[in-house]
């Protein structure tokens, strides 16, 4: 008779576990980095590059607002256009690394995983000269493994508490709605990171004009807060850099 009763709580466990793997929010398979604890501040981030010509006209947008952000790269897109990457590092902005090709993680062997952040540090560092230290894991997948590995390799977990969803948006505006909302509506204000996108994992080139529109709209409706990169959050919660 307790059958049905196993069934059922094995399940909600499995789904419990999905959802941990994939939530930016869940600390379930270890502690990173989701937000700062002053609400006076705002880091902006932006995934899937170096990708041209967006990522260089971010740069543009940010700089004309004295505004830092984090670049999470993706491996194969530096060894492309090497430059591109150099002209963040140069522009003051911090570099994360995101894989090389951009795999979930979760999927993936132990072998692959360690070859994908291997890989990616090592383009990271023949195109900029210096080491990185932040990781974010695409698609915000991750286990137990995934993070283990990264710290084993000196690399602090980055994810995000606000999505911009860029990737399939209608408009800029759209983009930045999506964002304020859920800025505007933290009970308890804080310093979030929000996630766009300078680039697309499916190929290089990705069109993310849209993005750029969206960011410029959002440096000026948050005009009085400090737009800073990860490592310049005061109090980064829940882990510490």
């Amino acid at each position: 008779m307790f059958l049905p009763f196993i069934a059922l709580a094995s399940a909600a466990a499995a789904s419990y576990a999905g959802y941990a793997s994939m939530s930016p929010a869940s600390q379930l398979y270890g502690r990173t980095v989701t937000h700062g604890s002053d609400p006076s501040q705002m880091a902006l981030t932006f995934d899937d590059g170096p990708n041209d010509p967006h990522t260089m006209h971010l740069l543009d947008v940010l700089a004309r607002h004295k505004a830092k952000a984090t670049f999470f790269l993706i491996g194969r897109y530096v060894r492309q256009r090497p430059e591109i990457a150099r002209a963040v590092l140069a522009a003051g902005h911090e570099i994360g690394n995101h894989t090389y090709s951009h795999p979930n993680l979760v999927l993936v062997s132990a072998r692959r995983l360690r070859q994908e952040l291997d890989d990616c540090r090592k383009a990271l560092e023949d195109a900029l000269g210096t080491k990185t230290t932040l990781f974010r894991p695409p698609f915000g997948g991750r286990r137990p493994n995934v993070l283990r590995t990264a710290r084993g390799m000196g690399l602090s977990p980055i994810m995000w508490s606000v999505t911009g969803y860029d990737w399939n948006a209608k408009s800029p505006g759209a983009i930045v709605d999506k964002v304020g909302r859920q800025v505007d509506s933290r009970r308890k204000p804080q310093a979030e990171v929000i996630l766009l996108h300078d680039g697309g994992h499916l190929a290089f080139g990705a069109d993310r004009s849209q993005t750029v529109e969206a960011t410029r709209q959002l440096l000026e409706r948050y005009a009085g807060k400090e737009f800073v990169s990860i490592s310049g959050l005061r109090n980064a919660t829940p882990a510490t850099l």
